[in-house]
């Protein structure tokens, strides 16, 4: 089997981040469904979505990050979940063999990050052909009940377990800006710090860190283990067809030369 590609899709870009209430962008979901149909890859590919207004606003809502509350719990799990089987549903419509993975009933927690996943069947469903989608979550935790589980984290972890030959992240900007909104074309674990003032949270309510929290992850895996991210615009129609034949685009995230 070849080295899998991760490729996260951004909760701003599926969903209305801005509502208080979860709120679908049917039009891109099937959009996006229809560019990784489309797009001639050997590599096995893991997707990955991030929440969106499907649970940052419940999370909120609920202090989740603050507090163990099993109905917050419930809510927030049932809510992206309700998301995730809408992407799966188009995938599958489009002709992509997708199935559902809900990192509440594989992944553990301790203060809040990943200390055990349930990998296997992921592997199991890469090396069928199949294409398994994860998401944005809440998940338990040894120390505090219950947290968050963002995609941002889950992204790293199932590289590193699998092997992945290269990350793809679709936000709704292209890449990391630098203070004048130009776009950073590479970033290092030696240029980081030198820039990681010009990069911002979110704009919308997000309890996982923003577009920071994102390449902080990333820039430690690239430090750790030389897989390399690109960081890019999935609003625009064409994007993600680009990224997964392997273009130039967006912000690259990869270890010091």
């Amino acid at each position: 089997m070849n080295r899998p590609i991760v490729l996260k899709i951004g909760g701003s870009i599926i969903t209305d981040k801005s509502s208080a209430v979860p709120k679908a962008l049917p039009g891109t979901i099937e959009r996006i469904a229809k560019e990784v149909a489309g797009a001639s890859v050997s590599n096995p590919l893991i997707l990955v979505h991030g929440a969106g207004s499907f649970g940052h606003s419940l999370a909120k809502q609920f202090k989740l990050k603050e507090q163990f509350d099993a109905k917050g719990l419930i809510e927030t799990h049932r809510s992206v979940k309700s998301l995730n089987a809408m992407v799966v549903d188009a995938l599958v419509s489009a002709g992509v063999p997708a199935l559902p993975v809900h990192p509440l009933s594989c992944a553990m927690l301790k203060q809040g990050r990943i200390s055990d996943m349930q990998t296997a069947p992921i592997y199991e469903m890469l090396n069928r052909g199949l294409v398994p989608v994860l998401h944005g979550d809440v998940a338990m935790d040894s120390m505090r009940g219950a947290d968050i589980l963002s995609g941002d984290q889950i992204v790293p972890y199932v590289a590193r377990k699998m092997g992945a030959e290269r990350i793809g992240i679709g936000s709704n900007i292209d890449g990391v800006l630098d203070n004048e909104g130009q776009n950073i074309p590479v970033v290092t674990p030696a240029t980081f710090d030198g820039i990681r003032k010009y990069i911002g949270g979110s704009s919308h309510t997000d309890v996982t860190g923003g577009m920071l929290g994102k390449v902080q992850e990333l820039v430690e895996l690239a430090g750790m283990s030389g897989i390399s991210s690109r960081i890019f615009d999935a609003s625009a129609a064409g994007s993600i067809t680009r990224f997964l034949q392997g273009e130039t685009m967006g912000t690259l995230i990869q270890k010091n030369k």
